[in-house]
């Protein structure tokens, strides 16, 4: 697969947008493949890390997020969701997988109806590990600071809005990635 066809498809123009979504990703990719790099034993497949890594992102260009370029319609918190439907009619399934369930630390059947989200009531948790280190590498790193790592603490207090069952996951994921 070639990742940076699928991403110039849906971004044509050399933007901002486009700027922050290739920083962001890439980021993001290699935080993860550190992760991979760094802990064989869990047989993380690296090529996929790194495609899904600077994939993950990708439905963000039909949202509403001006901070960050976005001028499209949707709420920010439908781009998982949305470039999952862009990976799945690429014929990339597995990477669409990796698109909806980054959101927070992945989002459970009960977080989204106790919170009323708008994206598909059913468990969008990670549950690859390969879903699971990126989901972990994405909460280092913000589209609107795209130099700046967060710390260990600041990436757990960025999640405090999507709920403690979210937190507890990362906490978790720390211990066994870092």
């Amino acid at each position: 697969m070639n990742y940076q066809s699928i991403i110039d498809k849906y971004y044509p123009e050399e933007n901002e947008l486009k700027h922050i979504l290739m920083v962001h990703s890439r980021k993001v990719a290699d935080k993860a493949l550190a992760i991979v790099d760094n802990h064989p034993e869990l047989h993380a497949d690296r090529q996929f890390v790194e495609e899904a890594a600077m994939l993950h992102d990708i439905g963000i260009f039909r949202c509403d997020a001006a901070g960050i370029q976005c001028f499209g319609t949707e709420p920010y918190i439908c781009h998982g969701t949305i470039g999952a439907e862009l990976l799945r009619a690429e014929g990339f399934p597995r990477h669409a997988r990796v698109c909806e369930r980054h959101t927070g630390a992945g989002l459970s059947l009960q977080e989204i109806e106790r919170q009323n989200l708008p994206v598909p009531h059913r468990d969008l948790l990670p549950e690859t590990i390969e879903e699971q280190i990126i989901c972990y590498a994405d909460k280092f790193f913000s589209k609107t600071k795209l130099t700046t790592e967060k710390t260990l603490e600041q990436a757990i207090r960025s999640l405090s809005k999507f709920g403690d069952e979210g937190m507890e996951r990362f906490v978790k994921w720390s211990k066994r990635f870092e």
